[in-house]
């Protein structure tokens, strides 16, 4: 729980009313309802306890004072902290600390002090629990065969869902707080002997360097800050709730963080591809794996390109062929082609938005407002035409068959983006667009990791791989980029 050669900010006193006075005011134990000051003597010691209720296992204080209770005025008059942490506090989270101020850090954290009349260290009785749910699937990341089980909001359990699934002594978990008030708990995991090490410092010096008062949307928060780009739409980091696909990044020399009180873990560093990849694809045969991975790209290509092309087209009738004049809408309607795109993109939104809103007994109800503002009856009043719901119900099938929530979104915004630039500027507008798209992604870096690699700069192998989803027996290299200290699996 720190360095004990760290000099103590406000040492313990050996007057036990000392350190009450300063604990109680600390701890405002007179102001909040739930931190608990119990005075209690035990083997002829006047001792104080101070614990925040609700966070703290009471069977098990119960029993260590029923210990306690059992010594004699003898116990503790030689070496008494040393019997008392090896003999008579039978628990197996136990130390002492001599500084006053990490006693109140950790009590907020949930462990419980005793505080004894005439020692100078506080005793850290580490019996606390949360209110937890258990570790179900989760629904964004959801498989026809495979593990049920995902990552909750207590990072113990966590990094046991993790030790659980590699049990390589290199294993690593890493314990930082970030957050001057928060003090939110960090475990930075990585696989010692594979992943590299400078990638390691660079991860724990850009979180060692966050400087706020606390950490309110959790592991977003730390992305926001070690990431870099703020303004930048695409995720440079790759969420999962999943403790099988965290663990098969840190086979591949990747670096995960987690942080308390959130059920996704941040997997770095990551490339565009990273956000294209499901665990589905390696559920099912190789074969089939390379037809979900393909269909899957179809998709999102589709999400991004298929509006500004057919938007092109039907403006520009003359760059289609004669056997493909029949592209284009046969009635442009009431209201210009780019602002019912616009128009359907916000409904759209809208509506999964309110989806996540709604309660299920009223869902029945969106999907009857849903039919009627981009249905049949939106196509009569002639608000839109059917070519334009049915092109922007295919993008719409490719943003939501797109792995990454966060790289599907940012793939609307530069859908939205060339939509613009081929309305404004025609052909020259949708390739340059999508110039300008590629650069973008091209210069972006997620932890000096290239992020269109393989792509740019090209990788045979790594773009065979990412392209691909080869059977795992053949997948025996680690990828380069990552510099792991053991390429071969």
């Amino acid at each position: 729980m720190g360095n004990e050669n760290e000099k103590p900010k406000h040492p313990v006193s050996t007057n036990l009313q000392e350190n009450i006075n300063y604990l109680k005011e600390a701890l405002g134990v007179d102001k909040s309802f739930d931190v608990i000051q119990l005075d209690v003597e035990y083997a002829g010691k006047d001792m104080s306890m101070f614990l925040i209720d609700g966070l703290v296992k009471d069977d098990m204080l119960h029993l260590l004072q029923k210990f306690l209770a059992k010594q004699d005025e003898n116990t503790l008059k030689i070496d008494g902290l040393e019997k008392l942490l090896k003999t008579y506090i039978p628990y197996v989270e136990v130390e002492s600390v001599d500084d006053l101020e990490k006693v109140v850090d950790t009590v907020l954290a949930g462990p419980t002090a005793l505080v004894i009349d005439g020692f100078e260290k506080v005793i850290l009785i580490d019996a606390r629990t949360y209110p937890v749910r258990g570790p179900e699937e989760p629904d964004t990341e959801r498989v026809v065969r495979g593990a049920r089980d995902g990552f909750v909001e207590t990072i113990v359990f966590n990094t046991a869902l993790t030790r659980r699934r590699i049990r390589d002594k290199s294993l690593r978990m890493e314990y930082m707080q970030v957050g001057r008030r928060s003090k939110t708990d960090i475990v930075i995991s990585y696989i010692e002997d594979i992943a590299d090490p400078a990638h390691v410092k660079e991860v724990k010096d850009a979180i060692s360097k966050i400087d706020t008062d606390g950490l309110p949307m959790g592991e977003k928060t730390v992305e926001e800050y070690i990431s870099g780009r703020h303004y930048n739409p695409y995720p440079v980091v790759r969420y999962t709730e999943r403790p099988d696909t965290a663990a098969a990044h840190l086979y591949e020399g990747h670096i995960i963080i987690m942080v308390d009180g959130s059920p996704s873990v941040l997997i770095t560093p990551t490339t565009f591809w990273h956000h294209m990849q499901h665990a589905e694809e390696y559920r099912n045969s190789p074969v089939a794996g390379l037809y979900l991975r393909l269909v899957r790209y179809v998709g999102v290509w589709a999400s991004l390109f298929l509006l500004p092309l057919w938007y092109l087209f039907a403006v520009h009738p003359d760059l289609l062929p004669e056997n493909l004049q029949y592209i284009g809408p046969n009635d442009e309607g009431r209201l210009p082609l780019i602002l019912q795109f616009f128009l359907i993109e916000i409904g759209i939104d809208m509506l999964r938005m309110a989806a996540i809103h709604t309660p299920t007994s009223l869902a029945t109800a969106l999907g009857l407002v849903a039919a009627m503002l981009i249905g049949q009856v939106a196509v009569e009043v002639g608000l839109f035409t059917n070519e334009v719901i049915l092109y922007l119900a295919i993008a719409a099938i490719g943003t939501f068959s797109t792995p990454s929530y966060e790289m599907s979104l940012a793939n609307r915004l530069a859908r939205l983006f060339l939509l613009v630039t081929t309305s404004i500027f025609g052909v020259i507008g949708f390739v340059g667009g999508i110039t300008l798209w590629v650069l973008y992604l091209a210069r972006m870096k997620s932890f000096n990791v290239p992020y269109l690699w393989p792509f740019i700069p090209f990788s045979y192998k790594g773009f065979k791989d990412v392209l691909f989803r080869a059977p795992i027996p053949l997948k025996r290299n680690r990828p380069k980029i990552l510099h792991p200290q053991d390429p071969d699996k």
